[in-house]
């Protein structure tokens, strides 16, 4: 194989063991995601239990990504791995795992930061989704508002001070006995439900806010999660809860898209520009979608990640690790995992 570069990425963060092979910017060759369905028994993420199942899995998933891809890793010319933020068990294996391979095959390996490559995904699929635009990450972990006016150069305009979207959607499936993961769980109940029923909060949402307040930008859940579980707690002791879950479920959804929607929309409204890429678990949900296609209009731009890429997979580490070896960026043996990487290049 000749010409664009070749690309291995493993990505290890979280729950999800996957490794990808990735040819070019967009070429993608092989890509496996092995999803640790364990956790649905807790309602959550057990750490030591990821860490252990990515431990047994990662060999085969990168063996399977590269017998797909047709290569094998002395073909490759960077390996890309998840650096941080995440689980640090869970992203030592990762990482030990690509330092190794690439010290083994003679390759440089490249860290990459996880909602960087949350940031790239789309751009995998869309070749239009190209700065500047404004990009909403939103996962188990994170909720970030970003002005991206070049790759490389990222504003942070707001982000959650307490709960992120998708952890806030696993608890309040939690909440009203929904099974993990939350999000698709509460897309699904809020379907057949009434989201004018049960009145949540917009927390920080409609209360003043100016540009130049923190508030104007910043999102936070934990409040509207309160604000449920008194609902749901008056409900059961009305004995009304089964019937109502659909319409606390459609509530609590329209709720959280309401609050992303707006924060994103003064972001397009302050940077003049209606260009927004979504990224992260998040961005999956076809409630959140459609909100924001509505408030951008026939004049803007919408770009989002199909449901493989929007999860936590490699594809969006090789691009993103494609992008900062072509800048230089290459790490050694020294390279390691950060649960609180920062974001390169980001400023407030």
């Amino acid at each position: 194989m000749s010409g664009d570069p070749l690309v291995l990425a493993i990505e290890t963060s979280c729950d999800e063991t996957s490794a990808a092979v990735l040819w070019g910017e967009r070429e993608l060759l092989g890509h496996v995601i092995f999803t640790q369905d364990i956790h649905t028994l807790y309602g959550g993420v057990v750490p030591e239990l990821a860490s252990r199942a990515h431990l047994r899995t990662v060999d085969d998933v990168v063996a399977g990504a590269l017998r797909e891809a047709g290569v094998g890793l002395e073909d490759v010319d960077v390996v890309g791995v998840t650096a941080g933020p995440g689980l640090i068990g869970a992203l030592l294996v990762g990482v030990a795992w690509g330092k190794a391979a690439a010290w083994a095959a003679g390759k440089p390996v490249v860290g990459v930061h996880h909602m960087e490559g949350h940031l790239f995904a789309t751009h995998l699929e869309h070749p239009g989704a190209e700065p500047p635009f404004v990009a909403l990450l939103v996962s188990g972990g994170h909720t970030m508002l970003l002005w991206v006016p070049a790759w490389g150069e990222y504003k942070l305009l707001g982000g959650t001070r307490d709960d992120a979207a998708g952890e806030a959607f696993d608890k309040a499936a939690k909440i009203l006995g929904l099974p993990y993961p939350g999000g698709p769980s509460i897309q699904r109940a809020a379907a057949e439900g009434d989201p004018t029923r049960h009145p949540l909060p917009r927390p920080l949402l409609n209360r003043g806010e100016r540009l130049g307040d923190r508030e104007y930008y910043d999102m936070s859940f934990s409040g509207l999660k309160n604000a449920l579980r008194l609902l749901v707690r008056g409900l059961e002791g009305e004995g009304r809860l089964a019937d109502e879950v659909p319409h606390v479920a459609a509530s609590f959804q329209a709720a959280v898209v309401d609050v992303l929607v707006a924060k994103t929309m003064r972001g397009v409204r302050e940077m003049r520009c209606p260009r927004v890429v979504l990224g992260g678990g998040v961005a999956n949900s076809r409630a959140l979608r459609e909100a924001l296609a509505q408030r951008l209009g026939e004049k803007g731009q919408l770009y989002a990640p199909s449901p493989r890429l929007s999860t936590d997979n490699a594809a969006m580490i090789a691009r993103a690790a494609l992008f900062r070896w072509q800048r230089g960026e290459v790490g050694g043996l020294e390279l390691n995992a950060r649960a609180d990487l920062p974001f390169p290049g980001l400023t407030k």
